[in-house]
């Protein structure tokens, strides 16, 4: 595509609307405004100029402000969205088997369709992750749209600019100059902190130029930190998983590879409202019972490293350790806090298989909660089969016995009793309240005896490698807030014709006060002409019109 040239024999690219040699404007828009566009130097975006390839419009449509506000606006509306309903992290632990369930039991069709759109885990859904990256997408290709041509707009300006430029600057100035009025300005510019370059009978000074790439430096915060949130994808990056565990049970913690966790003993200290702690009685008479302290005494292993994941065998001592709250094992980046606690889950059930008549008994029988055996050989060659068992029995449902979690809270057993006097065998269904012959009155049955008890601790294991790229994102962020709020970019331009009259004009980005403050103090010490705010004049003349 061809390059404008401009009445000075400078070729400015396509799209360039103030030429960059000489400051004349190349549209007609431009041509017909009382005052230039200085946003971007009236230098030509790539997103303004070429709309021909594939290539092309997705840079458009990425360029465009009002895409990544739109994005913007897309993820903070899904993000109260995931708030309406509690995020998976946040259920409760006995459902974790069975989430999809969860949310459609407990909130209905709202959270059938809440689990199928992944709001129960919106912030690692692969959508919502899609959503972030098109933000990151948005921001780099907008300020290379922007950045580029601004930056070698400001980096080749040219001291001397057209007359049209000039007197199209919100401040301008004409009048008559003496011999010496250049050295003056020139003086005092470098005295008020100003960068000042001649060229002939021409005067560019600027200061605050660094302020320009503030909202660049904005943008760079924000890339790496929306970086550092798409790596908590990657695996190793971002561990946040919960891990139950009951007194004297080995497991192998979760996203952990290679380590192991054994619970040898979970402790709950409370307020007795006695001694010391006496000055609480009576908040503890209103509000009961309130936990001091709760740890779990723990011993990590690691299991060698040609043994298979999640393998419990030859398992060496790594350390012990009392998990506290707010006093986590650290371990490899790792970190495991002590975040929650259940007291007294039933461990097993001991049963004695006896005759309903005479109270015989054939035999006992302790059966783990946990891990269940399916049969069970006692006197006399009398055995007790487990048919079915349903840890947490919820009720029957077309007559078949349901469980609502994995979690033995309320157990039920189905079972088939064999003896000797009873070969073909008699069938109950058993809970911890009741028991149920289906098939009429048997001879024996299963007579509770006793129960074990154990208490299980809730632990959270945590690894965060992207918190230092969050933290310098959010670093180099703020750096940009700073610098494109308190500073500002000012410059004057001062030419002087043959005849000795003086052309003046001058520009910012913001801060009009400020540009105006150092002007007057010029203007006192150099005896230049009075200027105009061609902007204010301009809103004035509209206001007497109307």
């Amino acid at each position: 595509m061809e390059n404008l040239r401009c009445q000075c024999g400078h070729s400015n690219p396509l799209g360039t609307k103030l030429c960059e040699s000489c400051g004349r404007s190349l549209t007609d828009k431009e041509q017909n405004s009382k005052l230039v566009d200085m946003r971007y130097e009236g230098t030509a975006r790539r997103s303004q100029t070429y709309n021909r390839s594939i290539i092309d419009k997705i840079w458009n449509f990425f360029s465009s402000v009002k895409v990544g506000v739109s994005i913007i606006v897309i993820l903070l509306v899904a993000a109260a969205i995931g708030t309406i309903l509690p995020q998976q992290a946040f259920v409760p632990a006995n459902t974790e088997a069975t989430i999809k369930a969860y949310y459609a039991d407990t909130y209905g069709s709202v959270g059938r369709v809440y689990h199928f759109l992944g709001f129960h885990d919106l912030y690692s859904s692969y959508w919502f992750i899609a959503l972030v990256g098109m933000l990151a997408i948005s921001l780099v290709i907008a300020s290379l749209d922007r950045f580029v041509p601004l930056y070698k707009s400001l980096k080749n300006q040219r001291v001397l600019r057209h007359p049209s430029f000039m007197d199209k600057q919100r401040i301008y100035a004409e009048g008559p100059g003496a011999e010496d009025t250049l050295q003056k300005v020139e003086a005092k510019l470098k005295e008020l902190k100003y960068k000042v370059r001649t060229d002939k009978n021409g005067l560019l000074a600027e200061k605050g130029r660094f302020s320009r790439w503030g909202p660049y430096v904005n943008h760079i915060g924000l890339i790496i930190f929306l970086a550092g949130v798409m790596l908590r994808m990657i695996p190793g990056f971002y561990v946040d998983e919960t891990l139950w565990i009951r007194e004297g049970e080995t497991r192998a913690i979760p996203e952990v590879p290679g380590y192991s966790l054994e619970n040898v003993k979970f402790a709950l200290e409370t307020y007795t409202g006695e001694g010391e702690e006496a000055r609480f009685g009576e908040a503890l008479g209103r509000v009961g019972t309130v936990a001091k302290n709760y740890q779990t005494d723990i011993v990590l292993y690691q299991a060698p490293k040609d043994s298979l994941p999640g393998a419990t065998d030859n398992l060496e001592v790594v350390k012990e350790y009392s998990i506290r709250v707010n006093q986590p094992l650290k371990f490899d980046g790792y970190a495991m806090y002590q975040m929650d606690y259940k007291l007294n889950e039933l461990k097993t059930m001991t049963f004695t298989l006896t005759d309903q008549e005479t109270e015989e008994s054939l035999g006992e029988l302790t059966i783990d909660l946990i891990d269940p055996d399916k049969k069970y050989e006692l006197k006399n060659g009398s055995t007790v089969e487990l048919l079915g068992y349903y840890p947490n029995f919820s009720g029957f449902e077309n007559g078949e016995p349901q469980t609502a979690s994995p979690l033995p809270d309320n157990p039920g057993f189905l079972v088939e009793m064999t003896t000797p006097a009873t070969p073909e065998g008699e069938t109950s269904f058993i809970t911890i309240q009741n028991t149920i012959e289906p098939f009429g009155t048997n001879q024996y049955k299963l007579a509770f005896q006793s129960a074990e008890m154990r208490n299980v601790s809730g632990l959270t294991v945590r690894k965060d490698k992207t918190l230092p790229i969050l933290g310098l994102g959010g670093l180099i962020f703020m750096i940009g807030v700073a610098q494109g709020m308190y500073f500002n970019h000012r410059r004057f331009w001062l030419q002087q014709t043959d005849s000795g009259d003086i052309l003046l004009a001058g520009h910012t980005n913001k801060n009009w006060f400020g540009l105006k403050k150092d002007l007057e103090q010029i203007s006192v010490y150099a005896s230049l002409p009075a200027y105009s705010d061609q902007q204010e004049d301009t809103e004035k003349e509209g206001e007497l019109k109307s």
